[in-house]
């Protein structure tokens, strides 16, 4: 008998990975986090269907890979956030994932050591670990949903939910929206077409049917009943920013033909601020006087912050990583952040109660 050595054949190994259901009984869900997390999803989809006169900002690193660092952070965050909570819903950005155009840092699921081990499984259960914590201290938590199986993992904890400019156009990720529990954000292309993220929301937002797996880690057909509240971010493309008003109402246009909800996220960072994180403040300025002249479109903004500004590469000595300092996109740090979100809640705070009222 011939045999044929046909699969695999680019294949170094197949790791063993814990099963979802395992992960989750290591790392339960408490009481406290699962309220947090029940009450921040209602607040968002109540926000999307002006219930809620609020905007919601999602406010954080660009990616997380120093959990202590990370927890600090959302420390001061949630006392931001009590003070701004009659104006603004602060969600903290909690990003483990991270596309590459060509090579890099996967990010803290991936890579949780930065040194090329890949312990998936290690990092797995220390980004449940931390999501958990961050429920603890009281702020919900969104995140970009860019491997469609860690969702069985992590999507629990998870409140709201990007897709990003590179899969917003992907079929597995419009398939995998359709039936995650969270609002999802889906960015305009990276060349700045809003069209592929129209699609994208039109399609999450019916049944699908697709291969994924289950809480036992085994294969399943996975059917959908289609999630209604996906709504457009905007976030510029090809070094161009969208978050004009031109730009803006075009976006509202292209909505209403769809025959979807008017819900606009702005993006201040990726190509709005030219990658520039001196510009974000700029950017949301011009957003909150957008809203202050009558628009109504604006339900979102969000802001790529830190402890501290810019950004650094990965030491081959981890021991000289700067403390709170992004490793991928370079970031505004906290103090900038506080001025930005304070400024926009003072010049919201009289004029988000009325655009309630005419909705």
């Amino acid at each position: 008998m011939t045999v044929f050595n046909l699969d695999n054949i680019n294949v170094s190994s197949f790791d063993p990975m814990p099963s979802p259901e395992e992960i989750h009984a290591q790392l339960p869900l408490s009481l406290t986090a699962g309220n947090l997390i029940t009450s921040g999803r209602e607040t968002l989809r109540n926000i999307l269907d002006r219930r809620d006169h609020r905007v919601f900002v999602v406010v954080g690193p660009c990616s997380i890979h120093d959990p202590r660092a990370g927890t600090d952070y959302a420390r001061r965050l949630k006392a931001l956030a009590d003070e701004v909570s009659d104006t603004l819903y602060l969600v903290m950005r909690v990003y483990f994932e991270k596309p590459r155009t060509t090579t890099g840092w996967k990010g803290y699921i991936n890579d949780p050591n930065m040194d090329d081990s890949f312990r998936v499984d290690q990092g797995m259960k220390n980004a449940r670990e931390f999501l958990l914590q961050i429920a603890e201290i009281g702020l919900p938590a969104g995140t970009e949903a860019l491997d469609p199986i860690s969702p069985q993992y992590l999507g629990d904890l998870i409140s709201w939910t990007a897709i990003g400019a590179r899969t917003a156009e992907s079929q597995t990720h419009r398939e995998m929206s359709s039936g995650l529990s969270t609002p999802v954000g889906f960015k305009n292309g990276t060349n700045g077409d809003t069209a592929v993220a129209v699609n994208a929301i039109l399609s999450a937002s019916r049944p699908h049917s697709f291969l994924g797996i289950n809480s036992l880690g085994r294969t399943a057909i996975v059917r959908t009943n289609g999630n209604r509240y996906g709504h457009l971010v905007l976030r510029g493309g090809e070094g161009r920013p969208n978050y004009d008003t031109v730009s803006v109402q075009m976006a509202e246009q292209a909505l209403h033909k769809a025959g979807l909800a008017s819900n606009i996220v702005i993006d201040c960072s990726h190509a709005n601020s030219y990658k520039n994180p001196d510009l974000q403040p700029l950017v949301m300025a011009d957003v909150v006087n957008q809203v202050r002249l009558g628009n109504r479109s604006v339900v979102g903004m969000m802001i790529e912050s830190n402890l501290v500004a810019g950004n650094q590469a990965i030491p081959e000595d981890r021991s000289q990583l700067r403390y709170g300092c992004s490793v991928t996109d370079a970031c505004v740090d906290w103090e900038t952040t506080v001025t930005m979100i304070r400024r926009a809640a003072t010049l919201l705070r009289d004029v988000l109660p009325g655009r309630l009222l005419q909705s």
